[in-house]
């Protein structure tokens, strides 16, 4: 009998999987961290856990909570990432807010994250092929009488690093195509304290760091005034969660080496990784 299963992959030798005795720095927060880490371990790699950033609740709601009470004025909420699903149910949730108020909303979330939309609100109606802003509008573009539509975008408040030009240029294509934009802010991403990570950046600079794995922009920018320069890293390659984190390296100094091809799952950044050393 034909059994297909990741478990089975468990009982593999950790010497016959593709990324046996590499140690892969994951820079993602926490709530992303575990879910790469769990992704490389089943190819046999050795996780280093330094999350760059910190996602966190709002100190202060009023915008989102303004938003929520007019949630029915908007004909799109689109998700750009799991946490500001999280987050904006959370809020929901805490002002007893049924989900029955988004019935005449369309809901749209990237890649994996449909998953989580799917389990708070019981509805997904858009998942972009293109797991990405770019498929996002792709998709919009297509749907009739799009420039007639408000759609609301919880976004994070970016707090000690610059903005990554992610959330900003997704807004400016949708206003090109006539739409509404309402961005509102819904949690919180920050860089964290170098200082806490004296272990990590010493076996970053000694070489024993195979690969360093960024999923975002906002952490290589965290990443980057955690080190002193280049040749800090220089003995590492430098993979990114699709083409658009890449691109924002480059721009930011940082060549890459490795780019996952499927980025609407971890799955496909660790598998990514595992062909670069398969070469």
């Amino acid at each position: 009998m034909d059994i297909k299963s990741t478990e089975i992959n468990l009982l593999t030798p950790s010497s016959k999987l593709p990324l046996y005795n590499k140690r892969i720095l994951v820079t993602a927060p926490r709530n992303y961290a575990y879910r790469l880490s769990e992704q490389i371990t089943k190819k046999g790699g050795l996780p280093i856990l330094m999350p760059t950033i910190e996602t966190s609740y709002l100190p202060d709601y009023s915008e989102l909570d303004a938003a929520l009470k007019c949630i029915k004025d908007f004909n799109w909420i689109i998700f750009t990432s799991r946490n500001g699903i999280a987050a904006f149910f959370h809020r929901m949730n805490e002002l007893n807010i049924s989900v029955s108020v988004l019935e005449n909303c369309q809901l749209c979330a990237l890649g994996k994250d449909s998953e989580i939309l799917l389990s708070f609100s019981g509805k997904v109606d858009l998942i972009p092929k293109e797991a990405s802003p770019g498929g996002i509008v792709v998709e919009l573009a297509k749907v009739p009488q799009i420039q007639d539509k408000k759609v609301l975008i919880p976004a994070p408040e970016v707090v000690g690093l610059p903005e990554p030009n992610v959330i900003p240029n997704l807004i400016t294509d949708l206003e090109n195509l006539g739409i509404k934009v309402t961005r509102v802010p819904t949690y919180i991403t920050q860089g964290l304290d170098k200082n806490i990570y004296s272990i990590e950046l010493n076996l970053i600079r000694q070489g024993n760091i195979n690969v360093i794995a960024f999923s975002s922009t906002a952490e290589i920018e965290s990443f980057l005034r955690m080190v002193n320069s280049q040749s800090d890293y220089e003995d590492c390659a430098i993979a990114c969660f699709g083409p658009y984190t890449s691109a924002n390296a480059q721009q930011l100094g940082v060549n890459v080496s490795i780019v996952s091809e499927d980025y609407s799952s971890f799955e496909g950044f660790a598998e990514a990784i595992a062909r670069f050393f398969a070469v």
